[in-house]
């Protein structure tokens, strides 16, 4: 109940917390009667937590293309504490496999909702997921993944190959592609899409930052970690343990294999 996320909210804050994630399985899909006697879709919520003090940053997760309607569209372009980064999974790029699937959209209709995100929100980083060797998957399904792949040029990504459970339609579909190939098709997709994540990578060098200081860097007990308005991980030298939980600008200076370097731009920080 909409009651019940503004209240949890608002204690977070009281709390001291800078920064909330409005989760859910497939998260774009909330709707629920507001205490306004009208009906809340997600966008709706969104808007009413931004007006809470204290929380500087929103995000949502995870997103379903067959649930992202006009009005969350608009408050991604509109509502500024919504940061730039949307994790939108489409599994695959052939409609026959997401048919399959029982995604609920073509290739088309995710390349067309793509286009729309970002004519509301230029500076968007997208994040998807993806399965390969799904039963029935040949290799023309997968140059189609690859097409997609090239056409949006993700942010980030998670990708893995297809593994049967139990109780599911798909676990009794026939499957002959085997394992050797599925590795490999797994292999061509992965080093693509860390191409792009590279390449995002390395043109934020040299830019500053908002980021959320979250703790000690994981490698290194000398270095504090931090989220950059993108969902970026970005390590730099400890100056200062009361930065933690603060937003500070940050100069990215390097560009890593999974996260980034860079430099306090302002010492004092910023509650």
């Amino acid at each position: 109940p909409v009651d019940q996320v503004i209240n949890e909210a608002r204690n977070l804050a009281s709390q001291g917390v800078k920064e909330i994630t409005l989760i859910g399985q497939n998260v774009d899909a909330y709707s629920i009667m507001g205490p306004n006697s009208k009906q809340w879709g997600l966008g709706e919520l969104i808007s009413h937590v931004a007006l809470i003090g204290g929380i500087d940053r929103l995000r949502f997760t995870t997103s379903h293309p067959r649930d992202m309607d006009d009005d969350l569209i608009s408050i991604l372009g509109k509502e500024p504490k919504l940061m730039p980064y949307l994790h939108l999974p489409i599994q695959a790029g052939s409609d026959k496999v997401l048919k399959a699937m029982n995604r609920g959209h073509t290739y088309e209709e995710y390349k067309t909702l793509i286009g729309k995100i970002r004519k509301s929100r230029a500076d968007i980083a997208l994040s998807g997921d993806f399965i390969v060797g799904f039963p029935g998957e040949t290799d023309h399904d997968f140059q189609q993944t690859m097409s997609l792949v090239n056409e949006v040029k993700f942010d980030s990504s998670f990708s893995f190959i297809y593994s049967k459970r139990p109780g599911t339609p798909a676990s009794k579909l026939e499957d002959n592609t085997s394992q050797d190939e599925k590795k490999e098709r797994l292999k061509i997709l992965q080093e693509q899409l860390n191409h792009y994540h590279r390449q995002h990578s390395r043109s934020m060098v040299g830019s500053i930052q908002r980021c959320l200081v979250t703790g000690l860097a994981k490698k290194s007990p000398e270095q504090l970690q931090a989220r950059t308005e993108c969902n970026r991980v970005i390590n730099f030298d400890l100056e200062n343990i009361s930065f933690i939980g603060k937003l500070v600008d940050i100069e990215v200076t390097e560009a890593l294999s999974y996260s980034l370097l860079g430099t306090l731009h302002n010492p004092r920080g910023k509650n």
